[in-house]
């Protein structure tokens, strides 16, 4: 094989290789407000993201009660001073994960970060931690959407992350996860049938108190509710006072048309339709 040819193959071997391994470790872009957590290996990489998707706490609606208890608990972590880890769930789009967002942009100049850590991503948390406690900010790990199924080995990962392991818990970050399911684990008839031994389970109690022991180590619970109609009118009025608009009797109209062709109300489908209304032309928006 003649010199050129080798030299051709060498490079194409090198941006094969260079697609399968792992980025070289770099110290992340510590002036951005948000992040995102990447697994490799045992380890992992801070992304940076340089636009991150906030809004300001006033355009959530039907949520006061939530917001009040979540600002009090982000203050006290703010201030330096003792703070809970936070679980909330409920109903689908009502505000969960856009309460955490909005934290960012009410409270990012005094310090706060955000770090968005995916379920698949739980079992290197303790190099992430290794990363953050050396930092001046606070950091609040956000994993939305959280439940875990039976045998699932991240769910261990972050019960030590919140309360349990031996090495003392980071002073500047928290935990504000959201979920569908309050013990974040599926949930059976069988479990609350303790005196039967369904499936040959010697000590059936324990793996229900194993169930409901992750949930357990959040401090601080946050229910949140299915929406009214009128808790939906005011989401989709103060959506609309985002985008420079108003909830007259035409776009009032449309959307409780718009949350019937949906067959709900909530937040998330304000939002929807709002983007829906907003992106009209001016003569569209009649009916």
């Amino acid at each position: 094989m003649k010199r050129k040819e080798l030299v051709q193959l060498a490079a194409t071997v090198l941006q094969r290789l260079d697609a399968i391994l792992p980025p070289l470790a770099q110290e992340p872009d510590w002036t951005a407000i948000a992040y995102r957590w990447h697994r490799l290996g045992n380890k992992g990489v801070l992304e940076s993201l340089p636009h991150p998707h906030t809004f300001d706490l006033n355009c959530l609606a039907a949520v006061d009660e939530q917001r009040k208890q979540l600002v009090r608990n982000t203050e006290q972590f703010l201030a330096g001073r003792s703070a809970n880890n936070v679980l909330m769930t409920g109903a689908r789009g009502t505000g969960k994960s856009s309460l955490v967002k909005a934290l960012l942009h009410q409270y990012a100049s005094k310090g706060l970060r955000l770090v968005e850590v995916d379920k698949n991503d739980l079992l290197t948390l303790p190099a992430l931690l290794n990363i953050l406690k050396q930092r001046p900010e606070k950091f609040i790990l956000f994993c939305d959407d959280l439940s875990f199924e039976d045998g699932d080995e991240a769910y261990k990962a972050l019960k030590t992350t919140l309360d349990g392991g031996l090495s003392q818990r980071c002073d500047n970050v928290l935990v504000y996860a959201t979920s569908n399911r309050r013990h974040l684990m599926p949930e059976y008839m069988a479990d609350n049938m303790a005196q039967t031994s369904q499936g040959g389970e010697v000590h059936p109690q324990e793996a229900v108190e194993e169930k409901v022991s992750l949930s357990d180590r959040f401090g601080l619970w946050l229910s949140f509710y299915p929406f009214d109609q009128n808790a939906y009118l005011q989401a989709v009025e103060n959506w609309l006072a985002e985008a420079g608009l108003q909830l007259d009797d035409a776009a009032r109209r449309a959307a409780l048309n718009w949350s019937q062709s949906r067959g709900s109300r909530s937040g998330r489908v304000a939002w929807q339709f709002v983007c829906d209304w907003a992106g009209r032309k001016p003569e569209e928006r009649t009916l």
